[in-house]
């Protein structure tokens, strides 16, 4: 199974972007994808594939519920359809997950029992036997240092890193770096940094230096794509969604990028000797289902 986490310190790296057209791209490959987002901002993953009408619903089920130990049915139940990914929608209650989870420690602890904070998702996943139903599992969390971050790290234990090319999103990766291997040795287990996917990126020279100073795989360097993922958002789809069906003529330079998106798929599951049982040629947009 490949599982990775797509994690930024910097804020506005298109993250959550990169996200969902990679787990499409491995869904067009014709994988089984689930997505595990867990960003409790507005402007999410659920958002941007239209699977987010119960996220103030206080009586929804949601993947908090689960991950205390309080669900309202079964996990298989949370999870919505979109593209070809599953999905397990963002829920309000994820702004209170580090109250929830210091409330299930304390109480542990105060019952004499061991509480790891950070392998709750895990658990979770575990016990509902996602590794034996999915090929893929991407988890997005909110581009801050949180428990929602150090819960996607413990249960993928590999990290895609999108890149904005600046000094800026040098210090970013530097800094992931560190922080990755910190809590690799705090917590006794490996992550892995599968590759680095810079983007926005204007051909510059301060630019060129920068990503070839980027200790990581780049399998490939995205430019800058503002009106594609911005039209993506707008009609909440994908940029393959987008570029097929709300583009009145196709431009060559969007395909490309679609195609980059499909190769970086292909590589990431290449790292975890995953074959994918019906890959498209990069960028077509007539998939066979």
């Amino acid at each position: 199974m490949l599982s990775y986490t797509v994690y930024s310190e910097a804020g506005g790296v298109g993250k959550t972007s990169l996200t969902a057209n990679l787990a499409v791209a491995h869904a067009r490959a014709g994988l089984d994808v689930l997505v595990v987002p867990l960003d409790p901002q507005d402007g999410d993953l659920s958002r941007l594939l239209g699977v987010d009408d119960k996220r103030a619903d206080g009586d929804a089920d949601n993947l908090v519920r689960h991950i205390v130990q309080s669900p309202r049915g079964p996990f298989e139940d949370l999870i919505r359809t979109a593209e070809g990914v599953d999905i397990v929608p963002e829920h309000n209650m994820l702004s209170d997950l580090s109250d929830f989870l210091d409330r299930e420690q304390k109480q542990a602890e105060t019952l004499g029992d061991a509480y790891n904070i950070y392998a709750q998702l895990q658990r979770v996943l575990q016990d509902a036997d996602v590794a034996e139903h999915y090929d893929v599992l991407i988890c997005d969390p909110p581009a801050t240092e949180s428990d929602h971050l150090y819960n996607a790290i413990y249960a993928t234990r590999n990290l895609v890193i999108p890149v904005e090319p600046s000094a800026k999103g040098q210090a970013s990766v530097e800094g992931l770096e560190e922080l990755a291997t910190n809590f690799a040795s705090q917590l006794n287990i490996d992550v892995g940094v599968l590759g680095a996917v810079p983007n926005g990126v204007k051909n510059t020279s301060d630019q060129k230096e920068m990503i070839d100073g980027i200790a990581f795989p780049t399998p490939e360097v995205i430019g800058d794509r503002t009106s594609l993922l911005e039209g993506a958002w707008k009609q909440q789809c994908s940029a393959f969604r987008y570029v097929q069906e709300h583009r009145d003529r196709q431009r060559d330079y969007e395909v490309e990028t679609l195609a980059q998106l499909d190769r970086i798929a292909r590589y990431l599951e290449e790292q975890a000797g995953l074959e994918a049982p019906n890959p498209p040629e990069p960028g077509a947009l007539a998939v066979k289902a």
